[in-house]
């Protein structure tokens, strides 16, 4: 499955110092502190008004994800059983909305919408490095870490405040402090089961990488996604290897192709 990357607007200074999201990657730090095993899955309790209503709500699940056509619907795993749905605002807006999906016996389950933000030139079918826009596709999700400790992660989680630390200021001015505060990875153009740290590009530096997750700091990004730091948290403790999740990205025309 084709696999496709970085962030945000740095400060001169801190675009050398990033190993995602416009890092270089002769300024990765090789000192990584030790990853946490994958979670264990836990089981969520249903509750509802009574049994009839929620076997009735059950019925009426879709037995595919909403708003995607045949051509994204055939790039998605057999395997995964839950889904992050990245729906841009249009092709060249950095403003979009991701519901995060879990397959069921009865259809895709829909959590609720978040804001959401995006490159700030949009999207693109053909991501290249520093082009400030975020790649169009479905991408497994295989690893996480951040800043701040494991806050109860089921991907392996690699922790390292200074691996994940960020300064300076964003499009708009703001700050970007705390960005990196939780990331994960999306597996675009990287090599799986390693630390978001890793530099390592399968398929080249010029088709870019250190495409994330992270916390929204209020402005665009380089080529990432971000959402608030509660919802970093939900996805970081609900996203399930065993359960093979994987984000579907891009523009709503993109996806509803």
């Amino acid at each position: 499955m084709p696999r496709r990357l970085p962030a945000l607007l740095l400060t001169a200074v801190a675009l050398a110092a990033l190993p995602g999201c416009g890092g270089s990657a002769g300024a990765v730090s090789q000192a990584q502190a030790p990853r946490t095993a994958a979670q264990p899955s836990a089981p969520s309790a249903a509750s509802g008004p009574s049994a009839a209503a929620a076997a009735s709500a059950s019925r009426q699940l879709p037995q595919q994800l909403p708003g995607l056509g045949p051509q994204t619907l055939a790039e998605i795993p057999a395997n995964a059983r839950q889904a992050v749905v990245v729906t841009g605002r249009s092709e060249n807006s950095p403003v979009s909305q991701a519901v995060l999906y879990q397959r069921t016996a009865d259809g895709w389950a829909a959590g609720q919408t978040w804001a959401a933000h995006n490159a700030k030139n949009g999207w693109t079918d053909d991501h290249h490095a520093g082009d400030l826009h975020s790649p169009i596709g479905v991408f497994t999700l295989s690893d996480a870490g951040g800043r701040l400790p494991d806050p109860g992660a089921r991907l392996p989680y690699d922790q390292s405040r200074s691996g994940f630390y960020i300064g300076g200021t964003g499009f708009e001015g703001e700050s970007l402090a705390g960005s990196f505060d939780y990331v994960i990875a999306i597996d675009y153009n990287r090599k799986t089961g390693v630390s978001p740290l890793d530099w390592t590009r399968p398929e080249g530096e010029s088709k870019g990488g250190g495409i994330w997750f992270h916390v929204d700091h209020g402005g665009p990004t380089h080529g990432c996604v971000s959402l608030s730091a509660a919802h970093m948290k939900t996805l970081l403790r609900t996203l399930d290897p065993s359960q093979h999740p994987v984000v579907v990205m891009g523009d709503g025309a993109s996806l509803a192709r």
